[in-house]
């Protein structure tokens, strides 16, 4: 770590560890392309001991060695994934194992290739393009010189073919799909009736034998899930040429008429339905040798609930004539591209069928980049070593950022969060003074809070905004401080003076109001109480305050009795403006939130997969427009619709004004909401 001085660990702050560095620099300029309303930022820490839920690690899908893909977040040191090796003519997969895992913070770059993959990597990572390996950002001259990515260079691998999915859906379609799909496919239903001479006996079976255990206890544990008990028996023993047999079997007649209607082809089908179908076909009846991914089936109409299911999900296949025993193949086309699409969408059981290993790294999707988006923030993400160097990311090939000496160089526990491991830049405010009283500087407004909370529980111990907030009045620049923390009403007389002479804004973020919710999702913030507390502190000093009410959380904090109370509390602390935006679930943020959600709330995860299907991050236009609907009355009500740009303290003099104002606007991008920023 560049300018370390040292780690400390203080009871005061037990299970955090503080890296004090020298910092080089301290404003930070927002690229030209940002929507946001200020230019220049400041922000003394990294990391953020306010530990909201929402505020966690990246959602980069790394391929396992099993063939499936898990989030990068998931992993630990020991996990066996996929790297590549060279071997002959050609780069091929391999199993390697995760060494070590850990947390660092950097600035955010979105890669988008043609086939609509995209990647959000630092600037210093590295991928494996036609031309060797190449890192995100970098120069044609000078000391930062070195190979980096433009536009037309072609990624090596297969691609996901758009932004990450993190979870095929599991829900009641997708097991009513499965069933449908392995027990058409490789089940046996029959009644036979049988007389005597002394009476009529009418017998019912069900069985499903197969030599693969794993899709065995999915069909299992699916059934029972549908009330449906299952008795397990041996079918087939093994022999040199085959692997044992294991049945599923019942004869209890209502349970086998339960069966034959959950197994009956549904009038309406989803894309779920789809999916579990897809799942228990392949399962059932499918393979996948030397790169060719097969399913076959002599059922006229399973053959054609099969086509219509690759259709749904625009896989391309062909249907090969029937052999001399009715059986027909249906073959998917497009390579390892589409075959892992596949995999992904249906989350089949059967980890043999899944194999990558020594296959060829051969590209055959558009893999060519077509866009390099400076995210303009830093976020925190996660780096791995592997045993090969590299690794899959989101389906293209990638170099570790660090060895691991690197990371021991850091002073950073492997897999360690960054709301434990805070960086304090303890030299920031004369680093910024000297920045300041350069000719060149145009004192320019100056926000803080865009990135960590300035505010946060380590300001108590290193108190360094007084020194900034002074830095930034005696040199006549604005700023704006956004935050949630109750600890700026420390320095509120010292702001109010610095607004004696430049330009102060002030804004609270408040999302939850309810104080076990708040504790629970933001376990190390201030309570919704002591920070309007804080406003209340602010606005007898003058200060207009804004409050943003972000993010509004479907379900737990969107009742008009919860906004209308969150509103009337805001009004009564004399805010005078309120921000609101619906939760905003980011890619890295997403499947932590689910997390969170199904040990709370698992009564809402269904609901959330509706308001957030697949890889979406923003609540649906339909429910923003409802959003709007309840809150605007609600903000007109309790006076808190303003728009008066002036949030400068009433009663004191108004100084001049650069050209934009950090509040100026009511309106925050999602992608940088308070929701995400701490």
């Amino acid at each position: 770590m560049d300018g370390l001085v040292r780690s400390v660990t203080t009871p005061e702050f037990a299970g955090m560890t503080f890296h004090e560095v020298l910092a080089k620099t301290a404003l930070n300029r927002v690229p030209g392309a940002s929507a946001m309303p200020f230019d220049w930022t400041v922000n003394p820490y990294r990391g953020c001991s306010h530990a909201c839920t929402y505020c966690l690690s990246p959602d980069t899908l790394i391929l396992m060695a099993d063939g499936r893909q898990r989030p990068m977040s998931g992993l630990r040191p020991g996990d066996e994934i996929i790297g590549t090796e060279r071997s002959g003519s050609y780069r091929r997969y391999v199993r390697t194992t995760v060494r070590a895992t850990w947390t660092t913070r950097k600035r955010a770059h979105r890669v988008t290739l043609a086939d609509g993959t995209e990647i959000v990597a630092s600037g210093d990572h590295r991928f494996l393009s036609e031309r060797g390996w190449k890192y995100v950002t970098g120069t044609m001259a000078g000391a930062a010189r070195r190979p980096y990515l433009t536009p037309q260079n072609r990624l090596q691998g297969f691609g996901i073919g758009g932004p990450p999915m993190i979870d095929p859906p599991l829900g009641e379609d997708f097991r009513r799909g499965y069933l449908a799909g392995m027990i058409r496919g490789d089940g046996m239903i029959f009644h036979r009736t049988y007389d005597d001479g002394r009476r009529v006996r009418t017998v019912h079976r069900f069985r499903l034998a197969l030599a693969d255990t794993e899709a065995l206890d999915r069909t299992r544990t699916l059934l029972a899930a549908e009330g449906i008990a299952t008795n397990t028996r041996p079918f087939g023993e093994a022999t040199s040429t085959r692997q044992e047999i294991t049945a599923l079997h019942t004869a209890k007649g209502g349970d086998i008429r339960r069966l034959e209607s959950l197994v009956s082809e549904p009038a309406l089908r989803s894309k779920d339905w789809h999916a579990g179908y897809l799942s228990g076909m392949f399962d059932a009846e499918g393979s996948c040798s030397r790169g060719i991914l097969r399913i076959s089936n002599k059922d006229a109409d399973v053959l054609r609930m099969l086509r219509e299911a690759l259709t749904a999900f625009d896989f391309p296949y062909v249907q090969e004539p029937p052999r001399e025993n009715g059986v027909s193949t249906i073959r998917l086309r497009g390579g390892l591209p589409v075959r892992q699409r596949f995999f992904s969408v249906t989350a089949p059981s059967i980890t043999r069928k899944l194999d990558i290993v020594g296959t060829a790294v051969k590209t055959f999707s558009d893999l060519r980049v077509t866009g390099i988006e400076d995210l303009g923030t830093e976020i925190d993400m996660i780096d791995i070593t592997t045993g090969t160097g590299d690794f899959v990311a989101n389906g293209v090939i990638s170099h570790n950022c660090f060895a691991r000496g690197t990371h021991e160089y850091l002073d950073l526990d492997a897999g360690n969060d960054f709301d434990n491991q805070i960086v304090v830049k303890v030299n920031v405010a004369e680093v910024l003074r000297k920045e300041l009283r350069r000719g060149s500087w145009a004192r320019e407004p100056v926000m803080l809070g865009t990135n960590t909370d300035p505010y946060q529980r380590a300001e108590g111990r290193y108190r360094l905004m007084p020194q900034i907030a002074s830095a930034l009045t005696e040199t006549g620049t604005p700023f704006s401080i956004l935050t949630k923390g109750s600890l700026l009403r420390r320095d509120l007389p010292l702001l109010a003076e610095a607004a004696a002479s430049v330009r102060v804004s002030l804004a609270m973020s408040i999302g939850v109001f309810d104080d076990a919710l708040q504790h629970s999702i933001e376990p190390g913030t201030p309570s919704a109480q002591a920070r309007l507390d804080t406003v209340r502190a602010a606005t007898e000093l003058g200060f207009r305050v804004t409050v943003f009410l972000m993010p509004v959380i479907p379900h737990l904090t969107d009742s008009i009795a919860a906004l209308d109370d969150a509103l009337r509390r805001i009004s009564e602390a004399g805010a005078v403006r309120v921000v609101y935006g619906a939760l905003h679930l980011r890619p890295g943020v997403k499947p932590w939130f689910f997390e969170w959600l199904e040990r709370e709330h698992p009564e809402l995860v269904s609901s959330y997969r509706g308001l957030y299907p697949g890889v979406s991050t923003s609540a649906p236009k339909a429910y923003r427009t409802w959003l709007s609907k309840r809150v605007r009355p609600l903000l007109r009500m309790h006076r808190l619709d303003g728009h008066d740009e002036d949030d400068h303290p009433r009663g004191r003099p108004q100084p001049g004004l650069a050209a934009r104002t950090p509040l100026a606007t009511p309106t925050v991008r999602p992608a940088v909401a308070p929701a995400t920023l701490f």
